[in-house]
């Protein structure tokens, strides 16, 4: 070891903050003494919440809090998940009510074949969905609505789009069209009185050009509201449903597709008293989400303490790495200070605080972002269930899997990489190739959706058998494409995916046994001996010249 006879004077500042100017070079005692703290401290920084209990007898909060969160997270999200289902089962069997009070003939299932062939198919089904709208209230058994606006009740609209100008006379092979769309519509009111019990032709003004139609619409509101989450100790959901019946006539096919879209609002009712303890209920569990934010934002304060104090201690190593060896730390050694566990639980944390709090504004009827807060909270319980991997990772039996995941990650990524360029030229291929003869490969998502079936062996007789065969070229083309795709993802890539991981695993497995290959940092660790239970951390007291007053000189020991 090095050691000037010369004092120094003076040195210059520096903008790290771990260096300091200093007065003079310490002795090798002190050497020593500053070396053996940063040691100690490292070693203690790296011990399991058991060791860090036995070393300096520190109570192992994080392990507590988040054993509590784990808990008090899933009964939250199953509490919200069972609200949610209610929610959601209302709409579903709304959105069926519909399609029978209003498409004439529907019968369940029948949403991709529904449609008409004729033009008196087209005005029965259109005035049969404007009688019916206006005897809802008669003839619905569900608690239905016409919506209001201040005293007048919405109307209905029938509106036809059209191109502006057309002549078409396919005999002749000719057309004279003008290809903007014109939209005229009719406005029919709840309460309308008509002198025959239904409406038809000669109620209305109402006439379709076929040749230049385009798209039947009839656009109305209706309301309800969900009664069913009474019995379940929860406020009701007053709902608004903007309900579109289209006769989709774009492609002039002689086909006109039908089919109903419900959009859906849920919003706060108006006024509203229920008899019985449901307040007090709603009051218990707002309490219970209030603790489930306080618990998070312990947790989320803890954590980010943690990451803190390991990036300040990366710092301290480095400057000292640098400036008593001079030599870099490498960015693997670095990147262990940054604990990603933490930083895990810490967005599971802020995702927690943000669900609950909406939560909390759902079940005081001030929001009804249901799809929103599901998906926070979804998201944070997965996170909060996937940091306990963390602790059993403290354990060599358990530790197996996150030490594969880990090693084996960035050759994984390098893999997918080059597997996704084959996987998307194949995608491109089918979308245009066989689209229009297969019903799986109309668009880029549903090439992709059924290429991924066929790499995890689903489906793979329909894919073949459903293919049209009114081109035998394409037909053919079909049928080296589907072969080679899967002799070449599921016989080559996939087992090479799985050889990679495989390898990983023997290797990690084999490491386990003979030991790890020691980075600069595990060296430098060590070199400490001091046991957890040896009493050397609860009575450190760290010292009050700072460790980096006094780094001058270099040092080549590692």
């Amino acid at each position: 070891m090095e050691n000037p006879e010369a004092p120094v004077s003076s040195c210059s500042a520096h903008n790290d903050e771990n260096l300091c100017s200093y007065k003079q070079q310490p002795s090798v005692s002190q050497e020593g003494l500053l070396e053996d703290q940063l040691r100690r401290k490292l070693k203690f920084f790296f011990m399991n919440p058991c060791e860090k209990f036995w070393a300096r007898g520190r109570k192992p909060w994080k392990l507590g809090i988040q054993l509590l969160k784990i808990a008090m997270v899933t009964i939250q999200l199953v509490v919200f998940g069972l609200s949610n289902q209610m929610v959601v089962a209302f709409k579903e069997e709304n959105t069926v009510a519909f399609k029978h009070l209003f498409l004439k003939g529907y019968m369940d299932r029948m949403d991709d074949t529904y449609a008409v062939y004729t033009q008196t198919d087209v005005y029965d089904q259109i005035f049969f969905a404007i009688n019916q709208y206006l005897q809802l209230p008669n003839i619905s058994v569900g608690n239905h609505a016409y919506e209001k606006r201040g005293t007048e009740e919405t109307p209905l609209a029938v509106c036809q789009h059209f191109y502006k100008r057309g002549i078409i006379c396919p005999g002749n092979d000719t057309f004279d069209i003008d290809p903007e769309i014109v939209t005229d519509c009719l406005y029919i009111e709840p309460m309308t009185p008509f002198d025959n019990t239904t409406v038809g032709k000669h109620n209305l003004n109402f006439t379709l050009d076929f040749h230049r139609l385009v798209m039947v619409q009839l656009v109305f509101n209706l309301k309800a509201i969900n009664l069913q989450t009474v019995r379940h100790h929860e406020l009701p959901d007053c709902y608004d449903f903007t309900l579109r019946i289209m006769f989709d006539n774009k492609a002039h096919s002689g086909r006109i597709k039908i089919s109903l879209d419900n959009d859906i609002a849920i919003r706060e009712c108006k006024d509203w008293h229920v008899s019985g303890s449901i307040q007090k209920n709603t009051h218990y569990m707002m309490i219970f989400d209030a603790f489930v934010i306080l618990t998070c934002l312990a947790s989320l304060i803890l954590c980010t303490r943690s990451v803190i104090k390991g990036i300040q201690l990366q710092r301290e190593f480095v400057s000292f790495f640098l400036y008593y060896y001079k030599k870099e730390v490498a960015f693997s050694d670095q990147m262990e200070f940054v604990n990603g566990w933490y930083i895990l639980i810490m967005v599971s944390d802020v995702l927690t605080i943000v669900g609950s709090t909406l939560k909390m504004e759902i079940q005081a009827k001030s929001l009804t972002s249901y799809d929103v807060c599901s998906i926070l909270l979804g998201t944070s319980t997965m996170l909060v269930w996937l940091g306990v991997i963390r602790y059993l990772g403290f354990f060599q039996k358990y530790n197996l899997l996150i030490l594969t995941l880990r090693a084996a990650l960035p050759n994984v990524m390098r893999f997918c990489c080059c597997a996704a360029m084959i996987y998307l030229g194949y995608c491109f291929c089918g979308w245009i190739v066989l689209g229009p003869y297969h019903v799986k490969f109309r668009s880029l998502n549903m090439v992709s959706e059924c290429l991924f079936s066929l790499i995890n062996g689903d489906d793979m007789f329909a894919t073949f058998a459903k293919m049209q065969q009114k081109s035998y070229l394409v037909w053919l083309f079909s049928r080296i494409y589907l072969y080679s795709f899967i002799s070449l993802f599921i016989y080559m890539v996939l087992s090479l995916f799985i050889a990679l991981i495989t390898d990983t695993y023997e290797t990690v497995k084999h490491y386990q046994q003979d030991g790890f290959p020691e980075t600069d940092l595990q060296r430098f660790i060590s070199q400490c001996k001091d046991l957890p239970n040896s009493g050397r951390y609860r009575l450190e007291e760290e010292s009050s010249v700072s460790l980096f007053c006094c780094c001058n000189a270099p040092r080549d020991r590692i």
